[in-house]
């Protein structure tokens, strides 16, 4: 087991785009960060070109929605470090046959709970005994604004256009996740919060977005790494709180 002052940081579906740019910059802090991906070969390619950057990270082999391979993952963890810091679950998915209630196959909905949902979900179960030997643990859940059940009620809404049944429900139960959690852990050292990374240019959108990827990172990024008088139980963007 290595020894070291260094926190240690797991980000899952951190390969590309947002969860790239977090294992990025969290590495940047000094941290050893545990590059969460279920393709061996582009983890291993993604992990390669930040530790050109000089940066601590290593490529972690998980797939969130294959529990072997989870547990795998925390026993390595436990194996290489004892402890955990920092997890961020950022892996997730949006089906392309995603709309509107009426209209969304029952399938695309299963499928998108099973990795946004109950895939975070076995990844935070997995991990939480190795938080918890940590002193200041953080826990971030990357949510969505579509995930705000008050902002999809409110037709003045930028994006109110923006009807992906399965998504959003998953995003607004990660949201549930996250106000859960948080309370069970209240008298932990372990915060737990959601973030918005806003609307960003990723292959999720086909780069429509008009955020950089540092900027729909860089919500996650603050909450991952809060002092330990900052909140838990929040779900903000870059701007600030977003509504439930």
């Amino acid at each position: 087991m290595e020894t070291s002052s260094q926190k240690i940081a797991l980000i899952t579906g951190a390969n590309k785009s947002i969860g790239f740019e977090t294992a990025r910059q969290i590495a940047a802090t000094g941290a050893t960060v545990l590059l969460g991906a279920r393709n061996p070969e582009l983890g291993e390619e993604a992990a390669a070109k930040l530790r050109a950057e000089g940066l601590d990270v290593r490529f972690l082999p998980i797939d969130i929605t294959e529990p072997t391979t989870i547990a795998a993952a925390a026993a390595t963890i436990h194996k290489d470090f004892g402890h955990l810091d920092i997890l961020v679950n950022n892996a997730g998915i949006i089906s392309y046959a995603d709309g509107l209630p009426s209209a969304t196959p029952l399938e695309a909905v299963e499928t998108t709970f099973r990795t946004n949902v109950v895939g975070s979900l076995a990844v935070t179960q997995a991990m939480l005994p190795l938080l918890r030997k940590s002193t200041s643990a953080r826990i971030v859940n990357v949510s969505s604004g579509l995930g705000s059940i008050a902002q999809q009620g409110d037709p003045n809404y930028p994006f109110a256009f923006a009807k992906f049944f399965g998504y959003s429900a998953s995003k607004a139960a990660l949201n549930m996740l996250t106000a859960q959690l948080s309370w069970e852990l209240r008298d932990t050292a372990i915060k737990v919060n959601s973030s918005d990374p806003g609307y960003t240019a990723t292959d999720f959108n086909g780069h429509r977005g008009h955020q950089t990827i540092p900027e729909g990172a860089a919500e996650t990024i603050r909450l991952a790494l809060l002092p330990d008088d900052g909140p838990t139980g929040s779900y903000s963007d870059s701007a600030g709180i977003v509504p439930w």
